[in-house]
């Protein structure tokens, strides 16, 4: 087991290739090592971010002692937030979409040149960007980004590949997580299963910054990643949900948890059975609603794991 600081993005695991068999805190440390010698760095764009995640440490909290300890998870210290931003590639939206912006807008080139510039609703002339160049930014001073008309915060970068564009969005990650939890969980539910989701869903997304999808983008916007609907899926509960676990991850042995999960058991246990531990967002409902806190919920699905919390290191 994970004990004391240590660098998040050295490895992430799947709970089905560690066996969830605590091993002595020397040999895990040493496997840690190697697979920190052994990891190939991240392509171009993803180095910045990877860089990032290099100079965060995770720390755990201190073991229970208590009867509860079986079951809920340490809850580490709380701390100073960390401003991490994701890339989330936005599969969904097609490779001509409409784009525009609540407010005002501007698109950028890669290196600040002013491309186009529109006032709230007014469109992005695609067209016109496939003879600007093979990149460029939107962003907006007031309001949100509107892709196919729905809403965004942040920045989009337009990247043109393969005859289309490919939207990402550059995004906060504690944003991200209180829209993924809107968008994964009926806002109306416990908020201690919301709490979860967002411990899940954060423990995920860090997986994947670590590990990222392309060379422009941590992770897609599917349900092969995680949903993701930018604003429209985030509101007053889901943000307090991420706000009040800002910065916590489930790790194993000094590694970053993939944390899977499905609507239900039965779903769960078909996409996951062979990979490990999965959480039924039903039944993180069902357990909250009989008074299980969030880290009793998560202590529940994934076994053996332990609650960290991001910080800044030390270099």
């Amino acid at each position: 087991m994970l004990a004391g600081p240590t660098a998040v993005a050295a490895v992430v695991v799947g709970f089905a290739a560690q066996g969830l068999v605590p091993r002595p805190y020397g040999d895990a440390q040493g496997e840690l090592l190697d697979v920190l010698i052994d990891t190939p760095p991240p392509e171009q764009d993803t180095t910045t971010a990877a860089e990032q995640l290099r100079r965060l440490e995770a720390r755990r909290a201190k073991p229970q002692t208590t009867a509860t300890a079986s079951l809920a998870l340490a809850e580490p210290e709380a701390g100073p937030g960390v401003d991490l931003e994701i890339r989330i590639a936005l599969l969904g939206a097609g490779a001509n979409p409409k784009l525009s912006a609540s407010g005002g807008w501007q698109v950028l080139s890669r290196n600040g040149q002013l491309l186009q510039q529109g006032g709230a609703g007014s469109l992005v002339n695609l067209t016109e960007l496939w003879r600007q160049g093979a990149e460029a930014w939107l962003q907006t001073s007031a309001g949100s980004l509107l892709v196919n008309d729905r809403p965004y915060g942040g920045r989009l970068r337009l990247i043109l590949e393969g005859g289309g564009l490919r939207a990402v969005n550059h995004v906060g990650l504690e944003a991200y997580i209180a829209a993924v939890v809107g968008a994964e969980m009926p806002s109306s539910w416990s908020l201690e299963a919301l709490r979860a989701q967002a411990v899940a869903a954060r423990s995920y997304a860090l997986a994947h910054m670590a590990r990222p999808a392309n060379r422009h983008w941590h992770l897609g916007d599917t349900t092969r990643w995680q949903a993701y609907r930018g604003v429209s899926s985030s509101n007053e509960r889901t943000r307090q949900a991420a706000a009040s676990t800002a910065g916590l991850i489930l790790s194993y042995q000094g590694a970053i948890v993939e944390s899977l999960y499905a609507a239900n058991r039965q779903i769960s246990l078909e996409a996951h059975g062979h990979l490990g531990a999965s959480m039924s967002q039903h039944g993180a409902h069902d357990l909250a609603k009989q008074g299980y806190r969030y880290n009793q919920i998560l202590g529940h699905y994934y076994q053996g794991a332990s609650l960290a919390r991001l910080k800044a290191g030390a270099s």
